[in-house]
């Protein structure tokens, strides 16, 4: 009831015939797309998403399978003052937008994923300043591409201060979520058809917390707000860990039935904060 799409493998697509599972269980199969990070070569320190050579063949053969949708994540390093260098969002956002355009021309939904660490000493507004940056490059890129927004979605992190930041313990959840929204209303074309956040190094309740406050700071916004935060698609989720961590827990220990009722209740959960109703 709250899980409409997974996202697989391209190996666990195509070598157990997952495609077909799924659909006639009513969930939408897709396919991670990159094949992993590299070091920047100008910028060892920081990553560089690859899988690009041989992208359209593999994404053919993905909706061959059953796929409908694809997914490329590019991790992008921050901290207070040197991370990321331009050269590192340059990279990132080309290597999305061509990614982009070849899920379409190979007839999948692309999500563009730019993962924004938080494990060093950004401040918030550093962190909203980096995901405003990456985000217009990304589209910026992506009508140099053609890509088709309305056929497209974003899975991006939330802003946050880092995790040695000295205002990590005392920032709220509302304020993350008032973040989020800022960078969504000042970086997000319109046509992009949605918004599915992802929950990478984040807890069970941190994720899910964050993606209640954003919506209830949406829904409850003003039309003639400043932000224009009316205007914004809808607000989802694409959780691994925030959706499975607390199941993954109860299955390693043999817990079968304990791993079903809690991964249901984590959905239900998700699903409600993605209406700001939790």
């Amino acid at each position: 009831d709250y899980i409409s799409g997974v996202i697989l493998y391209h190996e666990t697509l195509l070598d157990f015939q997952m495609g077909p599972v799924l659909s006639n269980r009513g969930i939408i199969p897709g396919v991670r797309a990159d094949t992993n990070a590299h070091p920047l070569p100008i910028s060892p320190s920081e990553p560089a998403t690859q899988g690009l050579d041989d992208l359209l063949p593999r994404l053919q053969a993905a909706a061959r399978a059953g796929a409908r949708f694809s997914k490329w994540r590019a991790p992008i390093l921050c901290n207070s003052s040197t991370l990321p260098t331009q050269a590192a969002l340059e990279v990132q956002a080309e290597s999305l937008a061509r990614f982009a355009a070849i899920s379409q021309q190979a007839g999948l939904v692309p999500i563009v994923e730019p993962d924004v660490d938080f494990a060093e000493d950004a401040s918030l507004n550093r962190s909203v300043e980096v995901h405003v940056k990456i985000i217009s490059m990304i589209y910026a890129r992506c009508a140099a591409y053609g890509v088709l927004l309305e056929g497209s979605l974003i899975k991006p992190s939330f802003p946050q201060p880092g995790l040695k930041h000295p205002s990590r313990a005392n920032t709220s959840v509302e304020t993350i979520g008032l973040a989020a929204a800022t960078v969504l209303a000042r970086s997000l074309p319109v046509a992009v058809a949605g918004v599915v956040f992802l929950s990478g190094g984040l807890s069970d309740s941190d994720s899910v917390q964050y993606l209640n406050a954003v919506n209830a700071i949406v829904n409850g916004a003003p039309s003639e707000s400043p932000l224009c935060l009316s205007r914004l698609p809808n607000l989802s989720f694409s959780f691994g860990r925030g959706l499975q961590g607390s199941a993954m827990q109860k299955w390693v220990k043999g817990n079968e039935a304990g791993a079903k009722a809690a991964f249901e209740e984590r959905a239900k959960a998700c699903f409600l904060a993605a209406r700001g109703e939790l």
